[in-house]
């Protein structure tokens, strides 16, 4: 193993806080590269461990070629990070989303790696028919090209069902170095944890939930499969594109060995707030909305545009927001936003 990776592993297992980066736009739906900046720098500010671009978050459609914004954003997230990096001492590992039949994802994951990212976050969203040897032969082909951070997406925004034989073999690809687990399903979350525990390489690939509806459940809970004991060590969660310092509080207390009550209120109510950014009474129609609203609100983001003008949050969403704040303001950072927000947007 090269020492590079031998690095990039180490700093997946520490685990730790991933946001997935939105995208700031303006009101003509243009990027709004200020506030872009302001964002990253509110992350590296915060605590987290990474940053995920150019993902569900970030939203797919800046690969269209009439917007035009994946080098763009990836590029910009990096070399924010990187700045913000030579002035605290801290760097982030930087996650690149990817996606796309093999000639694309090829291509993305090249990109990525000449710009210094890490790993890639590999979609099989478009490959949603392909059978399970036609999917593995996909994986191979991009991790030739940069090491991979699994994905395991739910059905309702994208995903397809990728069963415990599919993970065996996955786990047996030598430059996979980490997997997001998020397909809102136990049964399913376990078929992955079962398969990398078989693989006997749990000490070099690192575990993330993207369980939005079990976030803190899967970070304080033991999973044991005969002599193995598996462990989340973070997540990579567009939840955690906002309120972040709280979250990098709530990781570093769970890895603490916090107590397990009250880590179980904050589980529930983490999911109670989730529901209502995330949208889940709308079948997540208002996922990406609901975290710009919150961004907005904060001075981060202008307002809550989405590159598509008919996405925006539902009926009730903007209630159930105000909700949730109201009920959970231990879960707020917005005193931490306010004390830095002019350095942000400098």
């Amino acid at each position: 193993m090269s020492e590079t990776m031998k690095t990039l592993r180490e700093r997946l297992l520490a685990g730790g806080v991933i946001p997935a980066h939105p995208l700031a736009l303006n009101a003509a739906r243009q990027f709004d590269e200020r506030s872009q900046r302001a964002l990253t720098r509110y992350y590296c500010a915060a605590g987290a461990a990474g940053l995920a671009v150019g993902v569900h978050t970030t939203q797919f459609a800046i690969r269209e070629p009439q917007i035009g914004l994946y080098e763009p954003v990836l590029r910009l997230a990096i070399e924010t990070s990187r700045e913000a990096a030579v002035k605290s001492g801290q760097s982030l590992l930087h996650i690149a989303g990817i996606c796309g039949p093999t000639g694309q994802a090829v291509r993305e994951a090249t990109l990525a790696r000449e710009l210094g990212y890490e790993a890639g976050l590999l979609s099989l969203a478009a490959l949603r028919h392909a059978a399970g040897d036609e999917l593995l032969a996909h994986c191979r082909e991009v991790a030739a090209t940069i090491p991979l951070f699994g994905f395991y997406l739910q059905p309702a925004v994208g995903g397809r069902h990728l069963d415990y034989h599919f993970w065996r073999e996955f786990f047996e690809i030598e430059q996979v170095v980490a997997v997001k687990i998020a397909p809102f399903n136990r049964y399913q979350t376990i078929d992955v944890l079962r398969a990398l525990a078989a693989s006997g390489r749990s000490s070099e690939i690192a575990l993330y939930t993207g369980n939005d509806d079990n976030i803190v459940a899967d970070l304080i809970t033991g999973f044991r499969f005969g002599e193995s004991r598996l462990r989340f060590v973070g997540g990579l969660l567009g939840h955690w594109a906002v309120w972040t310092r709280r979250a990098v509080e709530l990781v570093e207390e769970i890895h603490a060995g916090g107590a397990i009550g009250e880590l179980l209120d904050r589980s529930a109510e983490t999911t109670d707030a989730n529901a209502a950014l995330f949208d889940a009474a709308n079948g997540f129609a208002g996922c990406i909305a609901g975290l710009h609203e919150i961004l907005r609100r904060q001075g981060l983001m202008a307002g809550r545009w989405c590159l598509d003008p008919d996405e925006d949050l539902s009926p009730g969403q903007l209630e159930e927001i105000d909700r949730v704040i109201h009920a959970y303001p231990h879960l707020i950072d917005d005193d931490f936003v306010a004390a830095h927000l002019d350095e942000w947007r400098r």
